[in-house]
C-alpha cells in the first residue's frame, strides 16, 4: 500500500476592504477559504486577516502585516500562504520575495482552479479547466525565470555570437508565453467545438419539445442530492465544495405526467474566479438557456442571503438573470420543527429557535427573511419534493400567456407544437398559413414570436 506524502500546511490571510465590500463577512469568508483548503487537501493551521482601507501597490497588505504573516509562517511551520482575494503578478511576486523560496503562495483564485482541476472527470471538464489555468498563469510567469540571463544571440555568444548562435535572442520566457499562446488557442478551438456540440444538441432538445430545468445554487447547498432524489440518479454526493463539477442530465417525471429534463449544473460562490466563467461559458449556456431554473439554498447557513446574493449575481453575469426561477429551501431537516414546516407550508421563528415575538437580532434574520419567498424542502429526507414538482409543472405547463399567430404551412413542426403543448382556441386555414388563437407555455412563446400578428392585443403578451 503506497504511503500517502503529509498534507501541506496552509496559513490563511483574509483582507476587509473599505473599497470593496465583500458579500460575506471576513471572518466567513475565511471559514469558506478554509473548507476550500481542506477541500483542495489541505491542512490549515492558522489564519489571520487585515482591514485596507485600499490594497498596497506592492505587496497587498500592509508591511506591517507581512512581518506578522512571516512570523506566524515560521512559527505554525507552513508550506503554503493562501490570500482570500486574486493577487496581481507583481503583490504574488513581492510577497514571495518577502516570505521566502521555500513558502508557495496562492490566491482564491489559484486554490479554486486546483480544486477544479481535481474534480473534472469528462474531457470537456478538463478542457475548460486547462484553460483557466493557462490563462490564470500566463501573466505569472516570471518567478521561475527571472534568474535565467538571455539565450545565445546579440552579444550573448562572444563579441559577434558565434557561427550557428546568432539570432533573435529570445528569453526562455518568452518561450514558455509563445508555447502558452498556442495551447490557449488549441483549447479555444476545441472548447468552441462543444459549444457547437451543444448548441446542436439545445436544437434538437427544442423541437422536441422538452422543457429544461436547471438546478443552480451555492456550492455544496445540495442540488446534487437533489437530482439524486427526483430522478433516481447516481450523481456523487461529497461534503465538499464543487464535489461535482461536471453536469449531469436526468429525465423527471412530473406530477401531470409530462417529462422535463433536471440538469445538475456546477456550484457557484463568491469571488467566483473570471476565469472560471469563461472557460466554463459553453457548461454555463445550459442554464442560460434553460426553461426554468431552481435555486437551491441552504437555508440552514447563518449567511443564506448572501449566498443567495452570490448566486444571483452569477447569473446576471452569464446571461441567464431573466430565466424564471423557483428558490428552494433545502436542509430543512437539520432545523427545528422543520418536517411540521414542510407539511403545513408556513414556518414560525421558532423553527430557528427564535422567540415568537419581539426583535430577532443576528444573522438568523436573513433566514427568516427568506421564509416566504421559496419552497422548503429536504433533499436528503425527500421532504417537500411532491410540491416542489407541482411548482415546476405550473411553471413549464399551466402558466399559458394568450397568443394569435399566423403560421406558414412549412412551419409544421410549430403548428404540431401548438397543437400538443398549447390551447388551441380558434383555428383559420388561409392560403399561405395557419392562424392560431389561443394560449401557450411561457417558455415556447420565444419560438413563436416571429409569426405573431402583431396588429391584434392579445400579441402584445409576448412582448411582457
Amino acid at each position: 500500500m503506497p504511503v500517502q506524502p503529509p498534507a501541506e500546511r496552509a496559513f490563511l490571510v483574509g483582507i476587509e476592504r473599505r473599497d470593496r465590500p465583500g458579500l460575506l463577512p471576513v471572518e466567513e469568508s475565511l471559514a469558506e477559504l478554509a473548507q476550500l483548503a481542506r477541500t483542495a487537501g489541505l491542512a490549515v493551521v492558522g489564519q489571520t486577516y487585515q482591514r485596507l482601507r485600499r490594497p498596497d501597490p506592492a505587496t497587498f497588505i500592509g508591511s506591517g502585516k507581512v512581518e506578522e504573516v512571516k512570523a506566524l509562517l515560521e512559527e505554525t511551520a507552513a508550506d503554503v500562504v493562501i490570500f482570500d482575494e486574486e493577487l496581481s503578478p507583481r503583490h504574488q511576486r513581492e510577497l514571495e520575495r518577502a516570505f521566502g523560496e521555500e513558502i508557495k503562495v496562492l490566491d482564491r483564485t489559484a486554490l479554486i482552479l486546483d480544486i477544479f482541476a481535481q474534480h473534472a472527470h469528462t474531457r470537456e471538464g478538463a478542457l475548460q479547466v486547462e484553460l483557466a489555468q493557462y490563462e490564470y498563469r500566463l501573466p505569472r510567469l516570471t518567478r521561475q525565470w527571472t534568474h535565467l540571463a538571455r539565450q545565445v544571440g546579440g552579444r550573448a555568444g562572444g563579441a559577434t555570437g558565434g557561427v550557428g548562435v546568432r539570432g533573435p535572442g529570445e528569453t526562455q520566457l518568452e518561450v514558455d508565453r509563445r508555447r502558452i499562446r498556442e495551447r490557449i488557442a488549441h483549447l479555444k478551438r476545441e472548447l468552441e467545438a462543444v459549444r457547437a456540440h451543444r448548441a446542436r444538441y439545445r436544437s434538437r432538445r427544442r423541437r422536441a419539445a422538452v422543457p429544461v430545468v436547471a438546478l443552480v445554487g451555492y456550492t455544496n447547498a445540495g442540488k446534487s442530492t437533489l437530482l439524486n432524489a427526483l430522478s433516481g440518479a447516481d450523481v456523487l454526493v461529497e461534503d465538499k465544495l464543487f464535489a461535482t463539477l461536471d453536469p449531469t442530465t436526468r429525465r423527471v417525471a412530473l406530477p401531470g405526467g409530462q417529462t422535463a429534463l433536471f440538469t445538475d449544473t456546477v456550484g457557484f460562490i463568491q469571488k467566483l474566479p473570471t476565469q472560471l466563467v469563461a472557460a466554463f461559458r459553453a457548461t454555463l449556456e445550459e442554464i442560460a438557456e434553460a426553461d426554468l431554473l431552481i435555486h437551491v439554498l441552504d437555508i440552514t447557513h447563518p449567511h443564506a442571503l448572501a449566498q443567495k446574493r452570490a448566486v444571483e449575481e452569477t447569473l446576471r453575469e452569464i446571461g441567464a438573470g431573466s430565466v424564471p426561477v423557483i428558490l428552494a429551501l433545502n436542509k430543512v431537516d437539520l432545523l427545528p420543527e422543520g418536517k411540521r414546516w414542510v407539511a403545513d407550508g408556513e414556518v414560525a421563528p421558532s423553527a430557528f429557535g427564535l422567540p415568537a415575538e419581539g426583535p430577532n437580532p443576528g444573522p438568523s434574520d436573513e433566514r427568516l427573511a427568506l421564509l416566504h419567498q421559496g419552497i422548503p424542502i429536504s433533499a436528503a429526507q425527500g421532504w417537500g419534493l411532491t410540491r416542489l414538482l407541482s411548482e415546476v409543472q405550473t411553471r413549464l405547463f399551466e402558466a399559458m400567456a394568450f397568443v394569435v399567430v399566423h403560421l406558414p404551412y412549412r412551419a409544421g413542426d410549430l403548428i404540431a407544437l401548438f397543437h400538443e403543448q398549447g390551447v388551441v382556441e380558434e383555428e383559420q386555414h388561409e392560403p399561405d398559413g395557419v392562424m392560431l388563437m389561443g394560449r401557450l407555455p411561457h417558455r415556447l412563446l420565444a419560438r413563436f414570436r416571429p409569426y405573431v400578428e402583431q396588429a391584434m392585443a392579445p400579441a402584445q403578451t409576448l412582448e411582457e
